[in-house]
């Protein structure tokens, strides 16, 4: 298996796909669906260094469910599941 860790202000997201139907029941096809622009955060980097040296922490930790620019992150494939590395700054809020 392997382990991934983000670096500095870097994060994995995994997507949280979407309801495939419509409320009235209509099925949406894959080839019509966009991407989500939600996912649960798997792991994050330590932070990212001010200008004394000092790292600081990131506002989102491992288990949050966050929101994300529609064309944020990179993505990439891990043990067979498509994730997402992002910068912190790509979040647009963290869903409670």
């Amino acid at each position: 298996m392997t382990k991934f860790r983000p670096l500095h202000d870097r994060l994995l997201v995994e997507r949280i796909e979407q309801e495939n139907k419509t409320p009235g029941g209509i099925i949406i096809p894959d080839t019509a669906k966009e991407k989500p622009m939600e996912g649960k955060v798997i792991a994050v980097g330590k932070g990212v260094r001010d200008d004394n040296g000092n790292v600081k922490a990131l506002d989102v930790k491992a288990g949050d469910v966050v929101l994300f620019a529609k064309w944020g992150g990179t993505e990439i494939k891990l043990n067979g599941k498509e994730y997402l590395v992002m910068k912190e700054s790509d979040v647009l809020g963290i869903v409670e």
